[in-house]
């Protein structure tokens, strides 16, 4: 057999390293892009053979949730983020070479904001719209993930699978590839890496 190799890409964490690589700007299907071909240029994967790349991520939540303060009802397919989420997966899915995974999100209502929590006058004060953010849950995402390194492993359908991710949950997954004879190489895009997760890959790309 050739030696084929894989991409796989936690679509959430490589859109908020490409965000900060990017000057704090939202990236762009182009700049998603750009990002798997520096990837696929390394070193090394030089002279290997690309089955696919396969891009995991959640496609925007739908529903109503009523505020819990001014009971205003959000119906989440109007809004402009789930709009443009939407046109984004759209544009990605036709990309060659590209294959799109798509788990889901599920709203499970509100919950107080990262910054109302922090506030040392929250107990003193009346909570407010602003302080009220959706409590929304991704699901399907990493599972997709780890079954996708088992079939391709089992399958022999490549010799190296890239795992764009920072994220020491996929260590299981990485060792029953590994038990397989595949090859596992982490792109972690920079991002701070436990030692076990690498105690459990082949090689970086940064």
């Amino acid at each position: 057999m050739d030696h084929r190799y894989a991409i796989l890409v936690d679509g959430g964490f490589f859109t908020r390293k490409l965000y900060n690589k990017l000057g704090k700007r939202t990236p762009k299907v182009e700049d998603v892009v750009e990002e798997i071909r520096r990837i696929r240029a390394d070193p090394l994967l030089a002279n290997y053979e690309l089955l696919r790349t396969y891009y995991y991520d959640a496609y925007p939540a739908t529903g109503k949730l009523t505020h819990p303060i001014t009971k205003e009802v959000t119906n989440l397919a109007d809004t402009p983020v789930f709009s443009k989420n939407k046109a984004f997966f759209q544009k990605l899915e036709l990309q060659p070479e590209i294959s799109l995974r798509a788990g889901e999100l599920s709203p499970r209502g509100f919950k107080l904001a990262h910054w109302a929590l922090q506030d040392d006058k929250l107990p003193d004060r009346q909570l407010k719209k602003e302080d009220f953010v959706f409590d929304i849950e991704q699901k399907g995402v990493d599972l997709r993930i780890g079954l996708d390194i088992a079939r391709l492993s089992l399958r022999q359908l490549v010799r190296t699978i890239v795992v764009v991710t920072g994220d020491s949950d996929f260590i299981p997954a990485f060792k029953f590839a590994r038990r397989e004879g595949v090859r596992i190489i982490l792109a972690h895009m920079g991002h701070s890496v436990k030692r076990d997760l690498k105690a459990h890959t082949d090689g970086f790309i940064e």
